[in-house]
């Protein structure tokens, strides 16, 4: 089966990130690595200041879904990393769940859509998060 995983790059917080998204998904990490961790040939491609920068995490939010993600540490690049021109779309089991996960993880971001009965049957919603992540949260309604 082929899926598709959302690949997220962070400005030096993605660990601060990763530990919120565990905390509305949870679970645990199936992975996180730090620079400081790389064999020594490839550790000294990168400098000392990023050693607790993570250099890869995967947090599974399902079964068939992993999120995962890492820190920038191009020197030649630290800051121009752009809002992403994406959303991360999530679709759950119950509007329940919808709410919870909308409540969660927009804690301190931007609501730009609350969740809502739309015209086209869903129960939906759009937030962009504090770290600067967009994301769709829907609820499939039940055909009336």
């Amino acid at each position: 089966m082929t899926t598709v995983n959302p690949y997220l790059v962070f400005k030096g917080n993605c660990e601060e990130a990763f530990n919120f998204y565990k905390s509305a998904f949870g679970g645990d990490f199936r992975f996180i690595g730090r620079y400081k961790e790389l064999p020594p040939s490839d550790r000294a491609l990168f400098p000392p200041d990023v050693d607790e920068k993570i250099m890869h995490v995967t947090l599974p939010i399902s079964a068939e879904t992993l999120l995962m993600g890492c820190d920038n540490v191009d020197e030649a690049a630290p800051n121009i990393i752009p809002t992403p021109p994406f959303s991360l779309s999530i679709t759950t089991d119950t509007k329940e769940e919808a709410d919870r996960l909308f409540l969660a993880l927009s804690v301190d971001g931007e609501i730009k859509m609350p969740m809502d009965k739309t015209f086209w049957g869903s129960y939906f919603g759009t937030f962009e998060d504090k770290f600067g992540i967009n994301w769709m949260i829907s609820f499939e309604l039940p055909i009336e």
